[in-house]
């Protein structure tokens, strides 16, 4: 048995506050203030997300994807148009994303529909991708069971040798999604778990901000 108690785990959050006449009044410039410290406090992979999506039976499933995209239109991440999160999509086009930035104490989460990008869009980030990583896009039958890894290497290996010097295509069955939001939650670790969060809510022509009790 482990001699320390998972209920007692927990930090006293001190380093930042959140006051709503030091936020941006546009929840994407926000968010790339926020990015930008992250990147300036070196956190590993600042753009690993959890998506959250809920699938045709009602169950909902989350994983760890990376955002490779953020504008005024919204969020974007890349996959398989084959695996279990675009079966999600298809069925139920909505997610949640949601960013930890632990040395910042900050957290962000972000609700919206979701729609696939535009296929020229697809086509030039899958062709600035790591030659390696076009290559897996093709190997991967991304959430099928495989018999074992020997198997996916030896997939990966057939297509190196059949596209080697040359222009590796995108695959049919991958592209990207935008998560299109509806709200967009800012939140700042505080003491005594009185934590500051500003909502940033979607309204006609503009966007609302408040604050939600911790």
């Amino acid at each position: 048995m482990s001699d320390y108690s998972i209920a007692d785990l927990r930090l006293n959050y001190t380093r930042q506050q959140l006051i709503e006449t030091n936020v941006a009044p546009d929840p994407f410039q926000q968010f790339q203030a926020w990015f930008d410290e992250a990147l300036q406090a070196n956190i590993v992979e600042p753009n690993a997300m959890t998506l959250a999506t809920v699938g045709a039976d009602g169950l909902p499933s989350a994983r760890m994807v990376l955002l490779k995209g953020v504008d005024a239109q919204g969020f974007v991440f890349y996959t398989n148009y084959e695996s279990r999160k675009a079966q999600d999509l298809a069925a139920n086009p909505a997610a949640v994303l949601v960013f930890w930035w632990a040395p910042l104490e900050r957290q962000v989460r972000i609700e919206g529909r979701v729609e696939k990008v535009s296929a020229t869009e697809t086509e030039t980030y899958f062709h600035s991708r790591p030659q390696a990583s076009q290559l897996g896009a093709w190997a991967s039958d991304q959430s099928r069971v495989i018999p074992d890894r020997e198997f996916l290497e030896h997939r990966l290996q057939q297509l190196t040798e059949q596209y080697q010097d040359q222009t590796i295509p995108r695959p049919d069955f991958w592209g990207g999604y935008r998560v299109i939001p509806t709200q967009i939650e800012f939140w700042q670790g505080r003491p005594s778990r009185l934590h500051d969060r500003l909502l940033y809510r979607r309204e006609t022509d503009h966007w609302a901000i408040a604050r939600l009790s911790p």
